[in-house]
């Protein structure tokens, strides 16, 4: 990866439907350019997907929630894939630290939170402790 790769992602970052003539014409290239830079990055692995960024809040979900949690080592991975499948959970990452597995998960409200974490994520086989903490604003 060279500085017009480096700088292709972060217009792609900025917004994944930049059109490869305005890439570019910000790197003063061609297109066909932009398009096998583009496809390389994709190929290595660079560049996984292609994702939409969608804002919970206006979609229904008031609760917002990183919820860290504790699992029995044998249960570990097993647990972060239940978690994978369920709807309201966005994402699921084992981790160092505080908690072996971070995750955020959407609710309508702290009603449906409740629920959701008392009687099906503290429910998982292997789940030892929940500790959610609720996002009160998404700074970036």
């Amino acid at each position: 990866m060279d500085d017009k790769d480096r700088k292709i992602i972060e217009i792609l970052r900025e917004n994944a439907r930049t059109p490869y003539t305005e890439i570019a014409k910000q790197l003063g290239v061609t297109e066909a350019t932009i398009r096998k830079r583009i496809s390389e990055l994709e190929k290595i692995g660079v560049i996984k997907k292609y994702t939409v960024e969608l804002d919970p809040k206006k979609m229904g979900y008031k609760s917002v929630t990183i919820l860290g949690l504790d699992a029995e080592p044998k249960y570990l991975l097993e647990v972060a894939k239940k978690l994978a499948e369920m709807e309201e959970v966005q994402w699921v990452a084992t981790s160092t630290g505080d908690h072996m597995i971070m995750c955020e998960v959407w609710a309508r409200d702290g009603e449906e939170l409740l629920e959701l974490l008392t009687k099906k994520i503290g429910k998982i086989r292997g789940v030892k402790d929940l500790c959610p903490a609720i996002i009160m604003e998404r700074i970036k």
